[in-house]
């Protein structure tokens, strides 16, 4: 039996280091799904992510139609979106350790389930309260299925081409949030504003119907803690919500008092659950430098490219001139480069160090936000074209190598919790740079190179966190 132990362990190292170092990988027997099984579950996991989403974004373009129908505020009809990114962000990590104890794909598509029956419900939705709930309960159905999504991506493809799924998933992400704005005009324009929601109920079918190819729910059977869940919620409520009241609420003080409450109740909840097996909040997996720093650096990233998108349609608008039409086909170069960027930068990752692509991409990204804070108010349609696929290449190279690096170095039986914590450190990241943003636009600082200027600051710290990654965790594997 010892010698069993030893072996497995010995195992598990080895696994560990090959991944840290950023080399070729030789796929185990078993590794992965098989074809054509793993082809289908790609395709069910890449509707769902789209799904999910754009389903966060989507509504904003829709938020004057909203506004006037349901006989609101336009500033009381941003809820619409705000309270979406607020359950998930809550809900994200605690819905990974469920799925850990219940099995990857049954949270999974349990989530479907409830997404898609809340989405329907919107058609009935002709007051604000309603559609509050029903967003609520979108969230809730988003979170359960985002939150396990990479976890099942790393049982889905072998370990030697887990960069490769990350990528697609990455570019999946990326071209979602950026063609919503796109889609939700159309809609919008041809129309009711609820079909927005509604029409994603015969794409989640799909998803469902495909999700028999996922792998099999596998489950610990352990038992959920739901006193530290609902403490996990409670302190990223107060953290997010926090900022968003600071941001948009006009309540500095209190946005304040309430995201350092949150932290401080974050650290708490790490404290006391160091002593956990499989912690809610995955302080064990933050222990490791390889983790922590590419949950650093991806807040970061996040930051950065959440910046450029919200900030970019303010200004191609009001200062540029372009219509809203206009403007949404200005910012495609964008998730059109990350199409071919991501699953590239995915591949290259699982042969040469994800910290170095990380690092350059972030270089790529800082000139190409200097080029887009430094664009004429007159430029042409291909100067603003170039310039936005140059900040695509930039984060494209940096986000797969990073999310590999992250789900690829947890333990396998922790995949959910790390895949719980690329995802929040998405969001996160998404709703610091909007809020940041939001600031810039409130000070009267928002329309020039001001948020630009704010996004390279944190590109620089996603770089320098890749290379702190890269110092102490890739060139000496034995700190991992």
């Amino acid at each position: 039996m010892r010698n069993d132990e030893q072996i497995a362990e010995a195992a598990h190292s080895v696994e560990e280091i090959t991944v840290n170092t950023g080399g070729a990988v030789v796929a185990e027997a078993g590794d992965g799904l098989p074809f054509p099984r793993r082809a289908w579950a790609i395709v069910a996991v890449s509707f769902g992510t789209a799904l999910f989403v754009l389903d966060g974004t989507v509504a904003n373009v829709a938020l004057p139609s909203i506004a006037r129908d349901l006989g609101v505020e336009e500033g009381v009809a941003v809820n619409v979106v705000t309270l979406y990114q607020l359950v998930m962000v809550m809900t994200l990590l605690p819905f990974s350790n469920l799925g850990e104890r219940f099995g990857l794909r049954r949270i999974y598509q349990i989530g479907q389930v409830i997404f898609m029956a809340a989405s329907a419900m919107v058609m009935l939705a002709h007051s604000l309260p309603l559609l509050l709930a029903l967003r609520v309960a979108q969230a809730l159905g988003a979170g359960m299925a985002l939150s396990v999504t990479s976890a099942m991506i790393r049982q889905i493809y072998p370990r030697a081409k887990l960069g490769s799924g990350l990528g697609i998933n990455s570019v999946i992400v990326a071209s979602s949030s950026a063609l919503a704005p796109v889609l939700g005009g159309f809609i919008v324009a041809h129309f009711d504003w609820r079909w927005i929601f509604v029409s994603a109920v015969p794409f989640a079918i799909i998803s469902l119907l495909i999700g028999r190819f996922l792998p099999e729910p596998h489950a610990d059977g352990g038992r959920f803690d739901w006193r530290s869940g609902l403490w996990s919620a409670a302190s990223f409520a107060l953290i997010v919500g926090g900022i968003e009241i600071a941001a948009h609420g006009g309540q500095l003080v209190a946005g304040i008092a309430a995201s350092v409450a949150g932290l401080l109740s974050a650290l708490l909840l790490a404290r006391r659950e160091r002593t956990h097996q499989s912690p809610v909040f995955p302080v064990d997996l933050l222990a490791k430098p390889t983790i922590a720093w590419s949950a650093m650096a991806a807040v970061a990233g996040f930051v950065g490219s959440a910046a450029l998108i919200v900030a970019l349609p303010f200004r191609l608008q009001q200062e540029m001139g372009f219509s809203p039409e206009q403007a949404g086909l200005l910012i495609l170069p964008f998730p059109l480069t990350m199409l071919v960027v991501a699953p590239a930068a995915g591949w290259l990752s699982d042969r040469v160090s994800p910290s170095v692509l990380g690092m350059v991409g972030m270089a790529i990204a800082l000139v190409g936000l200097l080029f887009v804070a430094f664009t004429p108010i007159h430029a042409a349609a291909f100067t603003i074209a170039w310039r936005l696929s140059l900040c695509a290449l930039g984060f494209g190279l940096f986000f797969s190598p990073n999310a590999r690096m992250l789900v690829g170095n947890s333990p396998r039986q922790r995949a959910a919790a790390a895949g719980g914590l690329l995802a929040t450190s998405r969001l996160f990241g998404q709703t610091l740079g909007a809020a940041g943003v939001g600031v810039l636009l409130t000070v009267s600082t928002g329309k020039g190179d001001a948020p630009m200027i704010f996004g390279i600051v944190f590109v620089v710290l996603a770089a320098l966190c890749s290379l702190a990654r890269w110092l102490i965790v890739e060139r000496a594997p034995e700190a991992a």
